[in-house]
């Protein structure tokens, strides 16, 4: 789903928070890995490539606001696997979430992103520039 952020959304309400209540909410957060991505043009397009197995789509959340689209998620483990029963781990599981300021405006009404085989692809096709023409008067 790709959502535009309005005006209320963008305010954050800053806290303040007490040292013990501080150290209780750092117990209970979870870091959040960074989203890899490509980033690609071409003529009329912007494409952002990810590679997000394992991720259902409704697990997905991209937003755009102004020239930012961010990219959130979540990679769910099947079962819960005990951490002395491990050889490996190196997948990462959790939330992700990955911030791209873009380089150029794009049409943001006709934005898509689709899944095939594990990879996400967002296409963000440019908005056309126009030339204006400008007439300078004598102001005399």
């Amino acid at each position: 789903m790709i959502k535009k952020k309005n005006k209320i959304e963008k305010e954050i309400a800053v806290e303040e928070i007490s040292d013990s209540e501080e150290s209780a909410a750092t117990e209970d957060w979870e870091e959040e890995g960074q989203l890899s991505v490509d980033v690609y043009q071409d003529a009329s397009s912007i494409y952002i490539k990810s590679t997000i197995a394992g991720v259902e789509p409704e697990d997905i959340d991209i937003s755009f606001d102004n020239d930012m689209i961010t990219i959130r998620g979540r990679r769910r483990q099947d079962r819960t696997i005990r951490q002395e029963d491990y050889f490996y781990q190196e997948c990462y599981w959790g939330g992700f979430s990955r911030s791209i300021i873009l380089p150029v405006d794009v049409q943001e009404d006709k934005i898509k992103a689709t899944i095939r085989n594990g990879i996400l692809t967002i296409e963000l096709p440019k908005a056309k520039k126009r030339d204006i023409n400008i007439s300078v008067q004598d102001d005399n």
